[in-house]
């Protein structure tokens, strides 16, 4: 039958007939073979009009295995929560049957337990075999016989219970052997993870294409990345409940853990929107990283505090350190924190072009970084003129701060980053302190040194939150700021002392 054709018996019309494959018959209604009249008794039309249905069913095959494809293994997870429920409850009774506190009333006959389980009695040997044992556990007595009859209750229901799902969830005949493993014992089902590498790798591309941070898109995809090795290490679904142990797992402060939701419910709009596949998976599911009340102070023993300034003789102890650790560069990068508060990259970004003259002045003008607020022109301290002179004389690069290379995302300041860190612990200060802590010593200085708010904040590179001020007023003069900088305490430290510590 290499044409599909058929005529059935006393009929001069003709049929078109496919077998189905097996792996798709669930999706097909369980049907073992397709069959459709062509309307026409007639062979030469009949092998025309044949393709054209046969292309309407061969589709349809390949759409039931691109569903099954896509949804992976998540049909799954009702059949295991179903098997966990069944496991309880059989083992409760057992133990009620045990105790005695179940009668003889709970037992069933061998045509009632047919009557319950329609199908599961059939001519094949299978229910030919379930007959036959159903027959001998009615037949016991005694609590042994009760304890049989719970079992064998349970073993119908699995079989039952692997029809239904067999049915609901267009389940293969592979998978619906399967899903009888996973009924018989729950533990046979070890949940995957929906965030495999090659949905990270996908929405990675996504975000690209749109013009995404490379740094911030890295920091989501690691994070991602950490949210599946814990679903699969831990054998748990991605639900509400599990993305609340994996938060709590994190020793993590509040506002990283914000930062962990955040890019999963990047990742959960990405995926719901472009992966057809998560579609199905998670239809009508709410997104898990939304609604947590993350624990105030977090789970880091530093979470909830806030940076701690450094002093003038904090200051001075960092820039000996890196002296004798042989470090000029990060010893000039301290001083240059000290009387600009700058931000690192900031700071690492100065070239001898960033040093210009406004009103007979030596200015610092800064690019715009992180807001339309960190483009500023400040003006060099005057404890800080002879090192700035040095630092272009050196420069072989342009840049002040020498560093032999950039970290990734193009940032200059990332070593350099880590060696403060380092000289940082070693010198005793905590995590608390930070290179950022200098903007927030120069803030405090300047507040004390009863500088106005709005000059301050011109100076670090921050907005005012004043309509009037950082739309319609052009700031201060470059004489006013070179005042307020100036009541910056100097750290009175020799600016050639160290030109003589190796590089």
């Amino acid at each position: 039958m290499a044409d599909h054709l058929i005529q059935k018996k006393g009929e001069s019309t003709w049929y078109v007939r496919l077998a189905v494959p097996a792996d798709v018959r669930a999706a097909m209604g369980g049907k073992t073979v397709l069959t459709r009249s062509l309307k026409t008794g007639l062979r030469g039309v009949a092998m025309e009009r044949r393709h054209a249905v046969i292309a309407e069913w061969k589709a349809a095959f390949e759409k039931a295995r691109g569903k099954r494809a896509a949804r992976g293994d998540t049909w799954k997870e009702p059949i295991a929560t179903v098997a966990q429920g069944m496991a309880q409850a059989t083992r409760k009774l057992k133990t009620d049957v045990a105790l005695g506190e179940v009668d003889d009333q709970t037992t069933f006959a061998p045509d009632e337990v047919e009557a319950l389980y329609q199908g599961i009695f059939d001519g094949s040997p299978e229910g030919r075999s379930r007959r036959e044992k159903a027959d001998r556990v009615y037949a016991m007595t005694g609590v042994e016989g009760e304890l049989a009859n719970v079992e064998f209750a349970k073993e119908m229901a699995t079989a039952l219970m692997a029809k239904v799902f067999g049915v609901t969830l267009e389940l293969s005949s592979t998978e619906q052997t399967e899903a009888q493993s996973i009924l018989n014992d729950p533990k046979a089902h070890k949940p995957k993870s929906p965030i495999t590498d090659a949905r990270v790798t996908a929405f990675r591309e996504f975000r690209e294409s749109r013009g995404g941070a490379a740094k911030h898109i890295d920091t989501q995809c690691v994070r991602m990345k950490a949210l599946s090795k814990f679903l699969k290490d831990e054998e748990l679904p991605l639900d509400f409940d599990t993305v609340d142990k994996w938060l709590k797992s994190l020793n993590r402060a509040p506002n990283t853990l914000s930062q962990y939701l955040m890019a999963g419910t990047a990742f959960w709009k990405w995926a719901t929107k472009y992966d057809a596949g998560w579609r199905v998976n998670f239809k009508d599911k709410a997104n898990p990283f939304l609604g947590h009340d993350l624990p105030q102070g977090g789970g880091s023993a530093l979470a909830g505090q806030e940076r701690q300034i450094y002093t003038r003789d904090d200051t001075l102890k960092l820039h000996q350190a890196a002296l004798e650790n042989g470090d000029q560069p990060l010893a000039d990068l301290i001083t240059l924190g000290w009387y600009t508060g700058g931000r690192i990259e900031e700071l690492c970004r100065l070239t001898k072009d960033s040093v210009i003259t406004i009103d007979g002045i030596q200015c610092f003008d800064f690019p715009r970084s992180k807001s339309k607020a960190s483009k500023r022109v400040v003006p060099i301290h005057p404890s800080l003129l002879s090192i700035v002179d040095r630092l272009s004389n050196d420069s072989t690069d342009s840049y002040l701060i020498p560093i032999k290379s950039d970290g990734p995302y193009g940032k200059r300041s990332h070593a350099i980053s880590k060696a403060f860190g380092r000289l940082r612990t070693a010198a005793g200060f905590s995590k608390l302190h930070v290179f950022h802590s200098f903007r927030h010593t120069v803030v405090t200085e300047l507040i004390r040194a009863d500088v106005p708010d709005a000059l301050a904040k011109e100076l670090v590179g921050h907005e005012t939150g004043s309509v009037t001020h950082d739309v319609y007023s052009k700031g201060a003069s470059t004489k006013q700021k070179l005042g307020a900088i100036s009541k910056l305490p100097s750290l009175t430290m020799n600016a050639n002392s160290a030109k003589n510590v190796p590089r």
